[in-house]
Protein backbone atom coordinates (compact mmCIF):
# COMPACT_ATOMS: atom_id res chain seq x y z
CA UNK A 1 0.00 0.00 0.00
CA UNK A 2 1.46 3.48 -1.14
CA UNK A 3 1.73 5.95 1.52
CA UNK A 4 1.33 9.66 0.46
CA UNK A 5 4.08 11.63 1.04
CA UNK A 6 2.19 14.50 2.73
CA UNK A 7 -0.98 13.21 4.34
CA UNK A 8 -2.81 16.76 3.83
CA UNK A 9 -3.73 15.94 0.43
CA UNK A 10 -6.04 13.19 2.16
CA UNK A 11 -8.15 16.49 2.44
CA UNK A 12 -8.57 17.09 -0.87
CA UNK A 13 -7.23 20.70 -0.97
CA UNK A 14 -6.58 21.98 -4.11
CA UNK A 15 -2.87 22.34 -5.62
CA UNK A 16 -2.56 26.39 -4.91
CA UNK A 17 -3.13 24.99 -1.00
CA UNK A 18 -1.20 22.02 -0.83
CA UNK A 19 1.98 24.09 -2.30
CA UNK A 20 1.80 26.37 0.26
CA UNK A 21 1.55 23.88 2.52
CA UNK A 22 4.55 22.46 1.91
CA UNK A 23 6.14 25.78 1.47
CA UNK A 24 5.83 25.89 4.73
CA UNK A 25 7.35 22.76 5.89
CA UNK A 26 4.01 21.33 6.91
CA UNK A 27 3.83 17.43 6.13
CA UNK A 28 1.27 15.90 8.83
CA UNK A 29 -1.56 17.48 10.23
CA UNK A 30 -2.24 17.85 14.11
CA UNK A 31 -5.22 16.25 15.69
CA UNK A 32 -7.33 19.57 15.55
CA UNK A 33 -6.42 19.74 11.74
CA UNK A 34 -7.52 16.05 11.18
CA UNK A 35 -11.14 16.38 12.64
CA UNK A 36 -11.92 19.99 11.72
CA UNK A 37 -10.92 20.02 8.12
CA UNK A 38 -13.13 17.74 6.97
CA UNK A 39 -15.90 18.61 8.80
CA UNK A 40 -15.25 22.56 7.31
CA UNK A 41 -14.84 21.68 4.14
CA UNK A 42 -18.87 20.05 4.21
CA UNK A 43 -19.89 23.24 5.18
CA UNK A 44 -21.32 22.37 8.98
CA UNK A 45 -20.97 24.70 12.17
CA UNK A 46 -17.59 23.93 14.29
CA UNK A 47 -17.23 24.09 18.24
CA UNK A 48 -13.46 23.30 18.67
CA UNK A 49 -11.65 23.49 21.84
CA UNK A 50 -8.18 23.36 21.50
CA UNK A 51 -5.26 24.91 23.30
CA UNK A 52 -2.76 27.13 21.43
CA UNK A 53 -0.58 26.05 19.97
CA UNK A 54 -2.39 22.61 18.16
CA UNK A 55 -2.66 23.91 14.55
CA UNK A 56 -5.86 25.49 15.13
CA UNK A 57 -5.55 28.23 12.62
CA UNK A 58 -4.86 25.97 10.15
CA UNK A 59 -7.59 24.03 11.07
CA UNK A 60 -10.05 26.64 10.23
CA UNK A 61 -8.03 28.43 7.41
CA UNK A 62 -7.14 25.68 4.98
CA UNK A 63 -11.00 24.97 4.43
CA UNK A 64 -11.76 28.67 4.51
CA UNK A 65 -9.62 29.02 1.53
CA UNK A 66 -10.86 25.89 -0.04
CA UNK A 67 -14.23 27.99 -0.05
CA UNK A 68 -13.58 31.24 -0.85
CA UNK A 69 -10.75 29.69 -4.24
CA UNK A 70 -10.13 33.34 -5.94
CA UNK A 71 -10.55 37.09 -5.16
CA UNK A 72 -14.27 37.96 -6.17
CA UNK A 73 -15.71 41.22 -6.03
CA UNK A 74 -14.90 44.76 -3.14
CA UNK A 75 -16.75 43.25 -0.10
CA UNK A 76 -15.47 40.59 2.56
CA UNK A 77 -17.07 37.18 2.27
CA UNK A 78 -15.20 35.97 5.44
CA UNK A 79 -14.99 37.75 8.87
CA UNK A 80 -12.15 36.17 11.35
CA UNK A 81 -12.41 37.96 15.06
CA UNK A 82 -9.62 37.49 17.60
CA UNK A 83 -9.32 39.34 20.90
CA UNK A 84 -6.47 41.01 20.70
CA UNK A 85 -4.32 43.02 18.27
CA UNK A 86 -1.22 40.62 18.33
CA UNK A 87 -3.38 37.46 17.69
CA UNK A 88 -5.38 39.23 14.79
CA UNK A 89 -2.07 40.31 12.86
CA UNK A 90 -0.51 36.56 13.83
CA UNK A 91 -3.89 34.59 11.77
CA UNK A 92 -3.39 37.46 8.92
CA UNK A 93 -0.04 36.49 8.81
CA UNK A 94 -0.78 32.65 8.74
CA UNK A 95 -3.70 33.11 6.25
CA UNK A 96 -1.46 35.21 3.96
CA UNK A 97 1.02 32.52 3.87
CA UNK A 98 -1.34 29.65 3.18
CA UNK A 99 -3.11 32.10 0.14
CA UNK A 100 0.30 32.74 -1.19
CA UNK A 101 -0.19 30.75 -4.25
CA UNK A 102 -3.79 32.27 -4.97
CA UNK A 103 -4.93 35.91 -5.20
CA UNK A 104 -7.41 35.78 -2.33
CA UNK A 105 -6.95 39.89 -0.60
CA UNK A 106 -6.74 39.57 3.02
CA UNK A 107 -7.14 42.72 5.11
CA UNK A 108 -6.24 42.55 8.94
CA UNK A 109 -8.43 45.47 11.38
CA UNK A 110 -7.33 46.53 14.93
CA UNK A 111 -7.53 49.75 17.21
CA UNK A 112 -4.30 50.91 18.53
CA UNK A 113 -3.73 53.03 15.62
CA UNK A 114 -4.76 55.20 13.17
CA UNK A 115 -7.87 53.37 10.51
CA UNK A 116 -6.61 55.57 7.38
CA UNK A 117 -4.22 52.87 6.69
CA UNK A 118 -6.55 50.07 7.17
CA UNK A 119 -9.67 51.78 4.96
CA UNK A 120 -7.37 52.25 2.42
CA UNK A 121 -7.27 48.59 2.09
CA UNK A 122 -10.51 47.84 2.63
CA UNK A 123 -11.29 49.81 -0.45
CA UNK A 124 -9.27 48.48 -2.87
CA UNK A 125 -11.30 44.87 -2.44
CA UNK A 126 -10.81 42.87 0.24
CA UNK A 127 -12.01 38.61 0.46
CA UNK A 128 -10.79 38.05 3.89
CA UNK A 129 -11.07 40.08 7.15
CA UNK A 130 -9.05 39.40 10.40
CA UNK A 131 -10.70 42.06 12.72
CA UNK A 132 -10.37 42.82 16.76
CA UNK A 133 -14.24 43.69 17.43
CA UNK A 134 -14.22 46.57 18.34
CA UNK A 135 -12.25 48.24 15.51
CA UNK A 136 -14.04 46.00 12.93
CA UNK A 137 -17.54 47.51 14.59
CA UNK A 138 -15.78 51.25 14.61
CA UNK A 139 -15.49 50.35 10.67
CA UNK A 140 -18.93 48.97 9.70
CA UNK A 141 -20.14 52.42 12.11
CA UNK A 142 -18.54 54.56 9.17
CA UNK A 143 -19.59 52.39 6.50
CA UNK A 144 -16.34 51.56 5.27
CA UNK A 145 -17.21 47.34 6.05
CA UNK A 146 -19.98 46.23 4.10
CA UNK A 147 -21.31 42.60 5.62
CA UNK A 148 -24.48 42.11 3.09
CA UNK A 149 -21.59 39.02 1.34
CA UNK A 150 -20.16 37.27 4.48
CA UNK A 151 -20.87 33.99 4.40
CA UNK A 152 -18.31 32.68 6.72
CA UNK A 153 -17.84 33.77 10.42
CA UNK A 154 -15.14 32.57 12.66
CA UNK A 155 -14.23 33.37 16.56
CA UNK A 156 -10.68 32.66 17.56
CA UNK A 157 -9.91 32.59 21.55
CA UNK A 158 -13.79 32.81 22.08
CA UNK A 159 -12.50 32.39 25.99
CA UNK A 160 -10.66 35.20 26.29
CA UNK A 161 -13.20 37.72 24.03
CA UNK A 162 -15.59 36.60 27.09
CA UNK A 163 -13.18 37.66 29.28
CA UNK A 164 -11.88 41.06 28.20
CA UNK A 165 -15.90 42.05 27.99
CA UNK A 166 -16.40 41.86 24.05
CA UNK A 167 -19.57 39.78 24.09
CA UNK A 168 -21.62 43.26 23.37
CA UNK A 169 -20.06 44.03 20.59
CA UNK A 170 -20.35 40.28 18.88
CA UNK A 171 -23.94 39.96 19.73
CA UNK A 172 -24.59 43.48 17.96
CA UNK A 173 -22.23 42.21 15.07
CA UNK A 174 -24.46 38.90 14.44
CA UNK A 175 -27.91 41.51 14.32
CA UNK A 176 -25.98 42.78 11.15
CA UNK A 177 -24.20 40.31 9.27
CA UNK A 178 -26.13 37.59 6.79
CA UNK A 179 -27.76 34.86 8.78
CA UNK A 180 -26.76 31.92 6.71
CA UNK A 181 -23.50 31.20 6.74
CA UNK A 182 -20.98 29.22 8.28
CA UNK A 183 -19.89 29.36 11.60
CA UNK A 184 -16.85 28.25 13.86
CA UNK A 185 -15.91 28.82 17.01
CA UNK A 186 -12.46 28.41 18.74
CA UNK A 187 -11.59 28.13 22.45
CA UNK A 188 -8.86 26.86 24.63
CA UNK A 189 -11.85 26.40 27.29
CA UNK A 190 -15.14 25.48 27.61
CA UNK A 191 -16.23 28.00 30.12
CA UNK A 192 -20.28 28.64 30.84
CA UNK A 193 -19.77 32.02 28.89
CA UNK A 194 -18.61 30.16 25.90
CA UNK A 195 -21.22 27.90 26.06
CA UNK A 196 -23.68 30.43 26.24
CA UNK A 197 -21.98 32.27 23.01
CA UNK A 198 -21.98 28.88 21.25
CA UNK A 199 -25.62 28.56 21.65
CA UNK A 200 -26.48 32.09 20.26
CA UNK A 201 -23.50 31.88 17.20
CA UNK A 202 -23.57 28.09 16.00
CA UNK A 203 -26.49 26.08 14.38
CA UNK A 204 -26.18 22.56 15.07
CA UNK A 205 -22.03 22.37 15.66
CA UNK A 206 -20.32 19.65 15.63
CA UNK A 207 -17.95 19.37 18.70
CA UNK A 208 -14.04 18.77 18.78
CA UNK A 209 -12.00 18.52 21.97
CA UNK A 210 -8.61 17.28 21.13
CA UNK A 211 -7.27 17.32 24.38
CA UNK A 212 -9.09 17.75 27.94
CA UNK A 213 -9.83 21.37 29.27
CA UNK A 214 -7.36 23.39 30.55
CA UNK A 215 -4.86 20.31 29.57
CA UNK A 216 -1.08 21.99 30.15
CA UNK A 217 1.07 21.30 26.85
CA UNK A 218 3.01 17.88 27.13
CA UNK A 219 6.36 19.43 26.12
CA UNK A 220 6.10 21.45 28.86
CA UNK A 221 7.79 20.75 32.57
CA UNK A 222 5.83 23.07 35.44
CA UNK A 223 7.55 24.14 38.40
CA UNK A 224 6.65 26.49 41.12
CA UNK A 225 8.52 28.67 43.67
CA UNK A 226 7.63 29.68 47.05
CA UNK A 227 8.48 33.26 47.71
CA UNK A 228 7.83 35.76 50.22
CA UNK A 229 7.33 39.15 48.80
CA UNK A 230 8.40 41.16 45.30
CA UNK A 231 12.00 41.99 46.47
CA UNK A 232 12.48 37.82 46.68
CA UNK A 233 11.00 37.47 43.55
CA UNK A 234 13.11 39.79 42.25
CA UNK A 235 16.02 37.88 43.90
CA UNK A 236 15.42 34.49 42.26
CA UNK A 237 14.55 36.14 38.83
CA UNK A 238 17.82 37.46 38.77
CA UNK A 239 19.71 34.74 39.49
CA UNK A 240 17.70 32.25 37.24
CA UNK A 241 18.30 34.80 34.34
CA UNK A 242 22.60 34.58 34.96
CA UNK A 243 22.41 31.29 33.89
CA UNK A 244 22.95 32.55 30.36
CA UNK A 245 22.96 28.86 28.89
CA UNK A 246 19.79 27.32 30.29
CA UNK A 247 17.51 30.25 29.82
CA UNK A 248 17.89 31.16 26.03
CA UNK A 249 14.76 32.99 25.40
CA UNK A 250 12.64 33.87 28.53
CA UNK A 251 8.81 34.96 28.79
CA UNK A 252 7.89 36.66 32.10
CA UNK A 253 4.44 37.37 32.59
CA UNK A 254 3.07 39.83 35.07
CA UNK A 255 -0.46 40.86 36.48
CA UNK A 256 -0.07 44.47 35.78
CA UNK A 257 1.45 46.97 33.77
CA UNK A 258 2.75 48.72 37.23
CA UNK A 259 4.61 45.59 38.34
CA UNK A 260 6.12 44.81 34.52
CA UNK A 261 7.94 48.14 34.71
CA UNK A 262 9.26 47.75 38.02
CA UNK A 263 10.33 44.22 37.05
CA UNK A 264 11.77 45.75 33.92
CA UNK A 265 13.59 48.48 35.39
CA UNK A 266 15.24 45.93 38.17
CA UNK A 267 16.15 43.64 35.63
CA UNK A 268 17.94 46.42 33.62
CA UNK A 269 19.79 47.29 37.02
CA UNK A 270 21.01 44.23 38.04
CA UNK A 271 21.47 41.23 35.27
CA UNK A 272 20.37 41.72 31.67
CA UNK A 273 21.21 44.58 29.21
CA UNK A 274 19.20 46.83 27.43
CA UNK A 275 19.66 45.36 24.13
CA UNK A 276 18.31 42.01 25.17
CA UNK A 277 15.46 42.63 27.03
CA UNK A 278 11.97 44.53 26.07
CA UNK A 279 8.81 45.26 28.36
CA UNK A 280 5.41 45.31 26.27
CA UNK A 281 1.87 46.06 28.03
CA UNK A 282 -1.43 47.71 26.64
CA UNK A 283 0.16 51.62 27.44
CA UNK A 284 2.47 50.52 24.93
CA UNK A 285 2.58 52.23 21.23
CA UNK A 286 1.55 49.48 19.08
CA UNK A 287 4.20 49.82 16.88
CA UNK A 288 6.46 49.11 19.78
CA UNK A 289 4.62 46.22 20.71
CA UNK A 290 4.91 44.51 17.05
CA UNK A 291 8.64 45.86 16.76
CA UNK A 292 9.19 43.73 20.35
CA UNK A 293 7.22 40.84 19.54
CA UNK A 294 9.51 40.65 15.98
CA UNK A 295 12.65 41.23 17.67
CA UNK A 296 11.56 38.58 19.78
CA UNK A 297 10.56 36.17 17.22
CA UNK A 298 13.79 36.61 15.37
CA UNK A 299 15.82 36.22 18.62
CA UNK A 300 16.96 39.63 18.94
CA UNK A 301 16.04 39.65 22.19
CA UNK A 302 16.56 37.29 25.12
CA UNK A 303 13.77 38.16 27.61
CA UNK A 304 10.35 40.01 27.44
CA UNK A 305 8.70 41.04 30.44
CA UNK A 306 5.02 40.83 29.80
CA UNK A 307 0.97 41.20 30.97
CA UNK A 308 -1.25 39.45 29.29
CA UNK A 309 -1.92 40.99 26.40
CA UNK A 310 0.60 38.37 24.60
CA UNK A 311 -0.36 35.72 26.48
CA UNK A 312 -2.78 34.21 24.04
CA UNK A 313 -1.96 32.72 20.30
CA UNK A 314 1.51 34.60 20.23
CA UNK A 315 3.27 31.82 18.22
CA UNK A 316 7.04 31.83 18.88
CA UNK A 317 8.78 27.97 18.96
CA UNK A 318 11.78 28.44 20.81
CA UNK A 319 10.47 29.95 23.94
CA UNK A 320 12.91 28.54 26.43
CA UNK A 321 11.20 29.09 29.05
CA UNK A 322 7.99 30.85 30.49
CA UNK A 323 8.15 32.78 33.80
CA UNK A 324 5.20 33.42 35.97
CA UNK A 325 6.54 36.77 38.46
CA UNK A 326 2.68 36.98 39.77
CA UNK A 327 0.29 33.90 39.57
CA UNK A 328 -2.83 34.94 36.95
CA UNK A 329 -5.94 35.67 38.73
CA UNK A 330 -8.22 34.37 35.45
CA UNK A 331 -7.09 30.86 36.24
CA UNK A 332 -7.34 29.68 32.10
CA UNK A 333 -4.67 32.44 31.38
CA UNK A 334 -1.30 29.75 33.47
CA UNK A 335 -2.67 27.50 30.33
CA UNK A 336 -2.56 30.19 27.78
CA UNK A 337 1.00 31.47 29.12
CA UNK A 338 2.77 28.23 29.85
CA UNK A 339 1.31 27.72 26.05
CA UNK A 340 4.02 29.80 24.41
CA UNK A 341 7.07 27.56 25.47
CA UNK A 342 6.82 23.81 24.65
CA UNK A 343 5.98 24.79 20.92
CA UNK A 344 6.53 23.24 17.67
CA UNK A 345 7.48 19.36 19.29
CA UNK A 346 10.40 21.83 21.34
CA UNK A 347 10.82 21.42 25.29
CA UNK A 348 10.33 24.42 27.09
CA UNK A 349 9.67 25.29 31.15
CA UNK A 350 7.16 26.94 33.16
CA UNK A 351 8.22 28.56 36.44
CA UNK A 352 5.79 29.69 38.41
CA UNK A 353 6.56 32.55 41.71
CA UNK A 354 3.82 31.69 44.78
CA UNK A 355 3.43 33.91 47.39
CA UNK A 356 1.34 33.02 50.82
CA UNK A 357 -1.63 34.78 48.93
CA UNK A 358 -1.61 32.90 45.87
CA UNK A 359 -1.98 29.48 47.30
CA UNK A 360 -5.83 29.96 47.37
CA UNK A 361 -5.39 30.70 43.03
CA UNK A 362 -2.34 28.18 43.02
CA UNK A 363 -5.05 25.27 44.18
CA UNK A 364 -7.85 26.98 41.87
CA UNK A 365 -4.99 26.50 39.00
CA UNK A 366 -4.29 23.03 40.10
CA UNK A 367 -7.33 21.77 40.49
CA UNK A 368 -8.26 22.83 36.88
CA UNK A 369 -5.40 21.11 35.21
CA UNK A 370 -5.56 18.26 37.19
CA UNK A 371 -1.80 18.07 38.77
CA UNK A 372 -0.06 19.25 41.39
CA UNK A 373 2.90 21.67 39.83
CA UNK A 374 6.25 20.62 41.43
CA UNK A 375 7.48 22.65 44.49
CA UNK A 376 11.46 23.52 44.14
CA UNK A 377 13.64 24.52 46.74
CA UNK A 378 14.57 28.40 46.87
CA UNK A 379 18.85 28.01 45.27
CA UNK A 380 21.53 28.81 47.82
CA UNK A 381 22.51 31.75 46.96
CA UNK A 382 19.03 33.68 46.91
CA UNK A 383 18.96 36.26 49.43
CA UNK A 384 15.26 36.00 51.25
CA UNK A 385 14.09 39.75 51.94
CA UNK A 386 12.13 40.71 54.84
CA UNK A 387 8.61 41.61 53.98
CA UNK A 388 7.70 45.35 54.46
CA UNK A 389 4.68 46.39 56.59
CA UNK A 390 2.34 47.17 53.85
CA UNK A 391 2.81 44.28 51.22
CA UNK A 392 2.34 42.01 54.01
CA UNK A 393 -0.74 44.23 55.20
CA UNK A 394 -1.89 44.05 51.86
CA UNK A 395 -1.53 40.25 51.15
CA UNK A 396 -3.08 39.57 54.69
CA UNK A 397 -6.37 41.73 53.23
CA UNK A 398 -6.05 39.56 49.95
CA UNK A 399 -6.32 36.44 51.63
CA UNK A 400 -9.47 37.31 54.23
CA UNK A 401 -11.28 38.42 50.32
CA UNK A 402 -10.44 34.65 49.76
CA UNK A 403 -12.11 33.17 52.79
CA UNK A 404 -15.24 35.30 52.39
CA UNK A 405 -15.32 34.33 48.43
CA UNK A 406 -15.63 31.03 50.13
CA UNK A 407 -17.35 31.40 53.16
CA UNK A 408 -19.52 35.02 53.15
CA UNK A 409 -20.21 34.44 56.72
CA UNK A 410 -16.04 34.73 57.45
CA UNK A 411 -15.99 38.31 59.12
CA UNK A 412 -12.07 38.58 58.49
CA UNK A 413 -9.44 37.70 60.89
CA UNK A 414 -8.72 41.65 61.58
CA UNK A 415 -12.64 42.09 62.22
CA UNK A 416 -12.37 39.36 64.63
CA UNK A 417 -9.19 40.21 66.60
CA UNK A 418 -11.43 43.60 66.99
CA UNK A 419 -14.04 41.50 68.91
CA UNK A 420 -11.56 39.45 70.80
CA UNK A 421 -8.90 41.55 71.94
CA UNK A 422 -9.62 45.28 72.27
CA UNK A 423 -11.37 45.62 75.81
CA UNK A 424 -14.37 48.32 75.59
CA UNK A 425 -13.09 50.81 78.12
CA UNK A 426 -9.61 51.26 76.42
CA UNK A 427 -11.36 51.00 73.12
CA UNK A 428 -11.22 55.53 72.65
CA UNK A 429 -7.82 55.69 74.02
CA UNK A 430 -6.53 53.08 72.31
CA UNK A 431 -8.19 53.14 68.50
CA UNK A 432 -5.69 55.40 66.70
CA UNK A 433 -2.94 53.60 67.92
CA UNK A 434 -4.38 50.20 67.50
CA UNK A 435 -5.34 51.10 63.67
CA UNK A 436 -1.81 52.57 62.84
CA UNK A 437 -0.29 48.87 64.33
CA UNK A 438 -2.58 47.76 61.48
CA UNK A 439 -4.57 44.42 63.18
CA UNK A 440 -6.85 46.22 65.88
CA UNK A 441 -5.04 44.81 69.36
CA UNK A 442 -4.63 46.87 71.93
CA UNK A 443 -1.25 46.32 73.56
CA UNK A 444 -1.40 45.05 76.88
CA UNK A 445 1.96 45.02 79.64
Amino acid sequence: MQITQNKFEQFKLNRQLLNAIEDAGYTEPTPIQEQAIPLALAGQDILGIAQTGTGKTAAYTLPLLMRIKYAQGEHPRALILAPTRELAMQIAEAVTQLSKHTDIRTVVLYGGVGPKTQIESIRKGVDIIVATPGRFMDLYFQEEVIVKHLNVMILDEADKMMDMGFMPQIRKLLEIIPRKRQNMLFSATFSEKVERLSHEFLEFPTRIEVTPQATTAEMVSQSLYEVPNFRTKMNLLTALLKDRETFKRVLIFTRSREVAGLVHQNLLDRVVREDELRVIHANKGQNTRINAMEAFRAGDIRVMVATDVVARGIDITEVSHVINFDVPLIYEDYVHRIGRTGRANNIGEAITFMTVADEYHIAKIENMIRMEIPRLELPDDVEIAATPFTERQDMLKEIDNQKRKENPEFLGAFHEKKKVYRPAARTAAKGNQNRRNGHGRSKRK
